[in-house]
């Protein structure tokens, strides 16, 4: 199909304020759709090094503040998420998410101008609330059987809730790199909800390094937790090339009188650790990977 001549990238280049990120309050306000996703897959984690911690230049290991390097937590299951809704949705919402799902598994696909799927989409916020509605939307597109294409036009005609669905339904729903175009293209923008859905475990599997690379220093420049950057330490370890890139960014913030990510730290840890295998796949019950 024919796309729109502003992309998502254009239309919410600006829609984040950067400046906000070193306090971190408005990005974690504006990942907890992310977050939500995750809520079944999270485990006691040990705390960093606070705030007070002297700051060192990346590359002196003798001085600098060594931080957890415990990998981020797994992407939950569509059964995960199919439970939790079950969970924690009042009975009306979840009688509104059982008839979606039966209407999108009955019409699957792409039919005329809209499909009946899409509309759903478009109410899961109202219906289903603003904490739950990734998850639910997340759920139709699965029950569509949304492919490339359904997932192509949802992304560049939706609201940016829809495109962020779209983008933490990738790793269920698409096997190859064929959907690497929205990535790319959410990962130009400077809205942070969409960059921490970007950097989930599809753009762990199939982006290049180059640009995972360059997708990792992303989430440092707007205040991304790097806790939302997918296998980062089976990626991260032993890439000398991060590494200094990393440098490079901390001595510029260093040179600007300004603080470094304690993030940074923790990615640099991991480029000197040695490689780890990838985490298992469970087979998704269409047969693509989730």
């Amino acid at each position: 199909m024919t796309r729109p001549r502003a992309t998502p990238a254009a239309r919410t280049e600006n829609t984040q304020s950067t400046e906000a990120a070193p306090g971190l309050k408005d990005t974690d306000r504006s990942t907890d759709g992310a977050h939500d996703l995750k809520d079944n897959a999270q485990s006691a984690t040990g705390q960093s090094a606070t705030d007070g911690s002297p700051q060192a230049t990346p590359g002196d290991a003798r001085t600098r503040t060594r931080h957890p390097t415990q990998g981020t937590a797994p992407t939950p299951s569509l059964a995960d998420l199919r439970h939790h809704l079950t969970t924690q949705l009042d009975p009306p919402a979840r009688t509104w998410l059982d008839h979606a799902l039966d209407e999108a598994a009955a019409h699957p696909g792409i039919h005329g101008p809209i499909s009946v799927w899409e509309l759903r989409l478009a109410e899961a916020g109202r219906r289903c609330g603003a904490t739950h509605a990734d998850a639910a939307r997340v759920l139709i597109l699965d029950a569509a059987r949304a492919g490339i294409d359904a997932l192509t036009r949802v992304y560049f005609q939706g609201t940016a809730d829809e495109r962020r669905a779209v983008l933490h339904a990738l790793p269920h729903l698409v096997s190859g790199p064929g959907a690497l175009p929205l990535i790319e293209d959410a990962l130009r923008t400077n809205d942070t909800r969409l960059l921490s859905a970007a950097v989930g475990p599809y753009t762990a599997r199939h982006l290049t390094a180059h640009a995972w690379r360059h997708a990792v220093l992303k989430c440092l420049f707007t205040g991304v937790p790097v806790d939302h950057v997918a296998d980062l330490p089976r990626r991260a370890a032993g890439d000398g090339e991060l590494a200094r890139m990393l440098g490079d960014y901390a001595a510029e913030r260093t040179a600007a009188g300004r603080t470094v990510p304690e993030d940074l730290h923790r990615v640099l840890d991991l480029t000197e650790s040695v490689s780890v295998p990838p985490a298992p796949v469970t087979d998704h019950p269409h047969g693509k990977e989730s």
